[in-house]
């Protein structure tokens, strides 16, 4: 089973004007509502794709339940702790001129929460996937994501870590399956300026040296960059297409690639599912639909380095 872990789901209140004037009334042309989260992401571009999965976290309040009947809805299995203070986030995505974000709190984590997902944890079986995304809560201890992958590290399990800077670089030493920075965040984990593919290609190398099996770095416009545990270096095209909704875009890259992954075991064909689904959702005003996944991929181009 694969299981997918959000600390801090949201919904995404996403709204669109002409142009966004401080101060006064500002008029709407258009607004839609999703259920967010990077692990969230991640299981509904799973599911697209026909992997059934579970989605772990922790949600509260009127919020919380839209969240978990929205993807119910969706056919989506979820396993989500319930909260007894405050309300899951609501984050507001301005699109106007320029994006605006206006990202809430979320509400506190005790430790007897935790542990309640620590118990879930312990419940996973050999063979079982699991994907950490996103920030954690100021509430929590930073080294959640450590604890989780020690509680695990005898166990056969291929965990995907898709988080920034120290919380990535910190559970390097648990040899995560596949980690998935983008080329930015490459740049601030090193405290350096990537200004080619070999540069990219040398410092993706350096987390692969620091525990990393599978290193993927997407880079936008650019396409992808993968550096496999079997020494391939993998290069994927970006298809043509206007980019509509940047969220989500890595989150369903990583979803692809998982999928790619187990259909044909194959790092190039899962490099080849990733690429398409990431641009497929930047793509999309929301999620991508295998329908467009399914039509990207063929305008997508593996070359190996």
């Amino acid at each position: 089973m694969i299981y997918t872990v959000t600390l801090n789901p949201s919904i995404d209140y996403v709204i669109e004007l002409d142009s966004l004037n401080h101060g006064s009334v500002n008029r709407v042309n258009e607004e839609n509502i999703y259920p967010g989260g990077k692990g969230i992401n991640v299981s509904n571009i799973l599911n697209e794709l026909g992997y059934k999965n579970i989605a772990l976290g922790f949600i509260s309040g009127f919020t919380g339940k839209y969240i978990v009947d929205s993807m119910i809805a969706k056919n989506l299995n979820c396993d989500f702790i319930e909260l007894s203070n405050g309300f899951t986030r609501i984050n507001v995505k301005i699109k106007s001129n320029e994006e605006t974000e206006v990202n809430g709190n979320g509400p506190n984590i005790s430790e007897e929460d935790l542990q309640k997902l620590y118990d879930k944890i312990d419940n996973l079986k050999n063979g079982d996937i699991l994907v950490l995304a996103g920030s954690i809560p100021s509430t929590v201890d930073d080294k959640l994501y450590e604890n989780i992958m020690k509680r695990l590290e005898d166990k056969n399990i291929k965990i995907v870590v898709d988080a920034t800077k120290n919380l990535l670089l910190n559970v390097l030493k648990y040899n995560p399956f596949l980690i998935k920075p983008n080329n930015h965040e490459l740049e601030e984990m090193f405290n350096v300026k990537l200004n080619s593919i070999e540069d990219i290609s040398r410092y993706a190398k350096k987390l692969q040296d620091m525990g990393a099996r599978n290193v993927l770095i997407s880079m936008g416009k650019d396409g992808a960059l993968l550096l496999t545990e079997n020494n391939e270096v993998f290069l994927s095209n970006t298809p043509k297409g206007t980019v509509k909704n940047s969220v989500g875009a890595g989150d369903s890259m990583v979803a692809g690639f998982i999928s790619g992954y187990l259909n044909s075991n194959s790092y190039e064909d899962a490099l080849k599912l990733g690429s398409a689904s990431g641009s497929a959702t930047a793509f999309s005003s929301d999620l991508a639909t295998k329908e467009f996944i399914d039509k990207l991929i063929k305008e997508i181009n593996i070359e190996r380095r």
